[in-house]
């Protein structure tokens, strides 16, 4: 059995047929399935004009979801930093753990838009990613208390919001030189990456030994095929966004022919990703632990059927006891 506690990041994936309304509304129920199943966390993520993807605030959608959970923690997964001021995600989170205490995980990313359309939008620029860390130390310094301007967060200052670092490569330095624990997406190279975190992680007030949640993609079925079924829709998915350059709703089919690229596309997407039986699956993920040293999993699988995507997490669920 797996050693590791197992977490979920649900981004709002659209289905084709499905309003936004009703996606965000099985977000939060998702959220509720999943605490019955003894996981974690559940965190949101945040996406901007993405057709396929309706989880664009996240502090909102997690406050949905605490508002009709009682015990999982819920968290981002993540804010995307450089799209705000500090100030104003500190008082957010500060609002979430004044609201639901002891129960709010805060996730931090450092991506911006895709697009210059989008980041015009957002009043950002394409290097606002390189100021990350002043962003966090920031944020940080609000909600400790330790800000030398004169501004406090209200509420926030004073609370204990657990930070992550949603690390892609040069993230997880950035972790390791603030103290914070890292997410880190699960690669043939993550061993690596989390040797270094682990070898310069520096401890602070919000950590005093380096945490590592490893993000994975898994999908269990009673058979290897019928598993691998599960991830196409969301691989297709990917395919056409790199050669369409839209992120489209999930479908509960994939076109019987592709062209080279597509079929190139498709066939790295699903690169990596874990399926198959429950023993298959627990064997990998075992070996992955063991590879890694994970602390912990999050899982950020995607179908289009829902009870497909419930029977997966229940199969996982039971991989832990």
């Amino acid at each position: 059995m797996l050693s590791v506690p197992l977490s979920v990041l649900d981004r709002s994936r659209t289905r084709v047929g499905e309003s936004e309304a009703e996606t965000l509304r099985a977000t939060v129920a998702l959220a509720q399935q999943v605490e019955e199943l003894g996981y974690k966390r559940f965190w949101v993520s945040e996406h901007h004009s993405v057709p396929g993807v309706v989880g664009s605030a996240p502090t909102v959608l997690a406050a949905a979801v605490a508002a009709r959970t009682d015990q999982i923690r819920v968290g981002t997964g993540g804010v995307m930093l450089p799209n705000h001021k500090p100030l104003v995600v500190a008082e957010q989170f500060g609002v979430l753990e004044s609201l639901y205490p002891g129960r709010i995980d805060m996730g931090l990313g450092r991506s911006v838009g895709f697009t210059n359309g989008v980041r015009r939008a957002l009043g950002v620029e394409k290097d606002a990613a390189d100021d990350f860390t002043a962003q966090v130390r920031e944020l940080l310094g609000y909600l400790a208390g330790t800000s030398t301007d004169q501004v406090h967060a209200r509420p926030g200052e004073g609370l204990r919001i657990p930070p992550f670092v949603l690390a892609v490569g040069e993230g997880a330095t950035i972790a390791a030189s603030l103290g914070l624990p890292v997410v880190l997406a699960a690669r043939s190279d993550s061993a690596d990456l989390l040797e270094d975190y682990r070898s310069t992680f520096r401890p602070s007030v919000w950590a005093s030994e380096p945490y590592v949640i490893l993000a994975v993609t898994a999908a269990v079925a009673d058979s290897t095929e019928a598993a691998r079924e599960l991830l196409l829709p969301e691989a297709w998915a990917s395919a056409y966004s790199r050669t369409r350059g839209v992120f489209p709703p999930l479908r509960p089919d994939v076109p019987d022919e592709m062209t080279a690229r597509e079929q190139e596309f498709f066939e790295n997407a699903l690169r990596g990703q874990i399926y198959g039986t429950p023993a298959d699956v627990d064997e990998a993920l075992n070996d992955l632990v063991r590879r890694t040293a994970a602390d912990e999993l999050l899982i950020t699988t995607n179908t289009y059927d829902r009870a497909a995507l419930l029977a997966t997490y229940a199969a996982l669920a039971k991989l832990t006891g």
